[in-house]
């Protein structure tokens, strides 16, 4: 067997543009889908698919590993998050293809199932961008948080911390620890609740929101410090009672290895569309749990994505919670033959082989590519702000 094409197709999806990765092969029908969305990098990641594939076409796509480190080490300028996307996206296409043709769901040729079910946490608003992103108030909040439960989810995702300075007051955090105070009231002590901070401050901030966290009970704590700063976000772990979680900008092992050699968190965020795919995420929560640090995958991107971290939550034994985007838009899954089956919170196993779904490319192209909004954040005195 062998690859014949490697194409994208692109799904305009309001905030993100999805990047669906198709891998075609010789035998008549057999063919696999990937997700590689890297949002405001679609034109990149759509180039890097078309550099990289060049590399693959006329191999057998059963050789996984070995196409991996293809696309990995036969051009001399190693890829970055742009490059690793692109081989993440046509990673999963392959593993779908092997799959398929097995006759076994992907999560089997992982190693088998280590649990019977993965339970998902979901954002204010199931994603919407105007719920996840510019709630203010502490109402709203609450809100927005009983409908998450109401749907059935046991844990949920918000942005309380605004846009801040790397250094300031405590009038930033106090507003924070009211926005977690309101929703802890709503939602009851049963729901787990996970604060974002989306890598806005330096350690001493950082410390300071942990803190003031810290009566809340949150599940963990996200992105307190910039990503390429690991001592930062060590400093944070040593001083927080939270757990606190990171890595979603991190790709490879290699650039994972100095954040679990520091202990830097205490739990890993890889996402599978950027990171390497499959096999390197698994790698990575290999060396992860070496050092007792679970994984909860990084993942605000299409249905596609989802089915890729389930077969991974199926398969890690270190895995913690999965994230999910549920209502970014009203036809999120009928870009798909069918959705994956989601029960009081949780995501039962696919059974179908291969990744368990399919994407419908008339459904699909309904919504072509559109640039994605641009979002420019300053501070009041005019200089630049972290998103």
């Amino acid at each position: 067997m062998k690859i014949t094409k490697v194409s994208t197709l692109v799904v305009n999806a309001n905030m993100r543009n999805w990047i669906f990765v198709k891998v075609e092969t010789d035998q008549p029908g057999l063919y696999g889908w990937g997700e590689a969305t890297l949002e405001w990098k679609t034109k990149a990641v759509t180039g890097a698919v078309e550099d990289v594939s060049r590399l693959i076409i006329g191999e057998d796509p059963g050789r996984i590993e070995h196409l991996y480190q293809i696309m990995y080490r036969q051009y001399f300028w190693k890829p970055g998050i742009e490059g690793m996307s692109a081989i993440s996206g046509i990673e999963h296409a392959l593993w779908d293809i092997k799959g398929k043709e097995l006759g076994v769901p992907v999560y089997e040729l992982l190693g088998g199932r280590v649990r019977d079910r993965v339970r998902l946490y979901n954002h204010l608003g199931g994603g919407q961008m105007d719920q996840m992103y510019r709630s203010s108030e502490p109402q709203e909040f609450a809100e927005r948080a009983l409908l998450v439960q109401e749907m059935g989810y046991t844990a949920i995702k918000f942005m309380a911390v605004p846009r801040t300075e790397p250094v300031e007051g405590t009038r930033s955090v106090q507003y924070a620890a009211s926005l977690v105070e309101a929703v802890r009231n709503a939602v009851g002590p049963e729901m787990d609740l996970m604060v974002d901070l989306h890598a806005r401050t330096w350690p001493g901030m950082a410390i300071q929101y942990c803190h003031a966290f810290e009566p809340y009970g949150l599940f963990f704590f996200e992105e307190p410090c910039p990503t390429e700063d690991i001592e930062a976000t060590a400093q944070v772990t040593r001083a927080s009672r939270i757990p606190i979680a990171t890595g979603e900008r991190l790709v490879t092992r290699y650039q994972f290895r100095e954040l679990l050699e520091k202990r830097a968190c205490h739990i890993i965020q890889p996402d599978l569309s950027h990171c390497g795919g499959l096999w390197e995420a698994r790698k990575i929560a290999a060396a992860a749990e070496t050092h007792s640090i679970a994984v909860a995958p990084h993942n605000p991107n299409g249905p596609l994505a989802l089915a890729v971290a389930v077969h991974f939550a199926l398969a890690t034994p270190n895995w913690l919670i999965q994230e999910a985007i549920t209502s970014d838009v009203p036809w999120r899954d009928e870009v798909l033959d069918q959705s994956l089956e989601f029960k009081d919170g949780y995501i039962l196993p696919p059974t179908r082989p291969g990744l368990g779904v399919e994407i419908d490319e008339q459904a699909a192209a309904k919504y072509p590519f559109q640039p994605e909004k641009v979002l420019r954040y300053f501070h009041p005195d005019g200089a630049v702000a972290d998103w």
